[in-house]
């Protein structure tokens, strides 16, 4: 299978341009690379983008798609070719369901992540982007798409619009809609932003914004266990012990995102909305219970919407959105039965 090869035929409404692939890598091992496209976006007509992707892992192995929230990107795990850690490092592993010897981890950075397009962008939007990326990549079907968060989003609304692409998904944290109370929630955020931007301040309206974010991500059990100190003055303000952690999360997220990139990212998820019956591959939802922004009621009609398709899966973790990121083991086996048809042994 060649990775650096444009496809021959171009499905409309979608425009390929020729791949790029830096550097050469060994066989099996990580390779990093680049397709420019018009695509059609449902709701800012045809926009030019760059669809960057890495994929690693046994050459001739089945194809599974990686996608996280929207501050992932295309670097999953490290390899030999790029050895920096990536953004869910403990599930891409030898002896993992997702094991590079055994299967072939694609994954892409959001149309829209680079902060270019300031343009509303929908998740059926980035799930064309990955059909036209896999004919680019000449992978004519996916093993499995592994969602987290927006991936899951973004794993549906492709099961419904490219069925014969995958064979299968996995959609952990993300639902057929955005729940009002997550809306809103993202709204107030974005107005943070904006108060921000009125004050020539982008970055710190973006480091309050994510801030907001990381108490809507977790759970006030994992707060009452890590932040349960006294207050303290500082300068004459009380301080209280969770804002150091925050502050900290901030400072991370706005060093390496665009304040486009991240508005964008945050309306396409309250732009989401499909109807369950659409989806038409095999699915395993899985929700976590405590997760404020994926009711489980949102994970269950979900699954009832899916009929025979559908199979759901609940845990119970104090880290609510962000226990795919933290129940590393619990994921795992949640992941090896679904991609290898096992029994309920996670």
């Amino acid at each position: 299978m060649s990775l650096v090869e444009p496809a021959v035929s171009t499905p409309e409404p979608l425009q390929r341009f020729p791949v790029s692939a830096e550097p050469a890598a060994p066989a099996g091992d990580a390779v990093r690379g680049s397709v420019e496209v018009e695509l059609a976006l449902r709701h800012a007509g045809s926009q030019r983008v760059r669809l960057a992707w890495e994929i690693q892992g046994a050459a001739e192995a089945p194809v599974v798609l990686v996608a996280g929230g929207i501050s992932a990107h295309r670097h999953v795990a490290s390899s030999a070719t790029f050895p920096e850690r990536g953004w869910v490092q403990g599930l891409a592993a030898a002896g993992r369901a997702l094991d590079p010897a055994h299967c072939r981890i694609l994954a892409f950075d959001y149309v829209g992540a680079d902060g270019r397009l300031d343009a509303p962008i929908d998740t059926a939007d980035q799930a064309d982007a990955v059909a036209v990326l896999l004919d680019a990549l000449r992978i004519p079907r996916l093993q499995a798409f592994v969602g987290y968060s927006y991936g899951a989003l973004v794993g549906l609304q492709l099961a419904a619009r490219h069925p014969r692409r995958l064979e299968r998904l996995v959609a952990v944290s993300g639902a057929h809609r955005a729940h009002p109370y997550a809306a809103a929630w993202r709204a107030l955020q974005r107005r943070a932003v904006a108060l921000g931007q009125l004050q020539c301040a982008d970055l710190q309206g973006l480091s309050l914004a994510r801030q907001f974010a990381m108490l809507s991500y977790r759970t006030e059990e994992e707060f009452g266990e890590r932040f349960d100190a006294p207050p303290e003055i500082v300068n004459g303000r009380v301080r209280v012990a969770a804002e150091d952690y925050l502050d900290a999360a901030g400072a991370q997220y706005v060093a390496r995102t665009p304040v486009t990139a991240w508005l964008r990212l945050s309306e396409s998820i309250d732009l989401h909305r499909i109807d369950p019956a659409a989806v038409r591959v095999p699915t395993t939802v899985v929700a976590v219970e405590g997760d404020r922004l994926v009711p489980l009621s949102d994970s269950v009609a979900l699954v009832e919407g899916l009929g025979r398709r559908g199979r759901l899966r609940v845990l119970r973790s104090p880290y609510g959105h962000d226990a795919f990121l933290k129940e590393t083991d619990r994921i795992d086996a949640l992941l090896r039965s679904a991609l290898h048809n096992e029994g309920d042994a996670a």
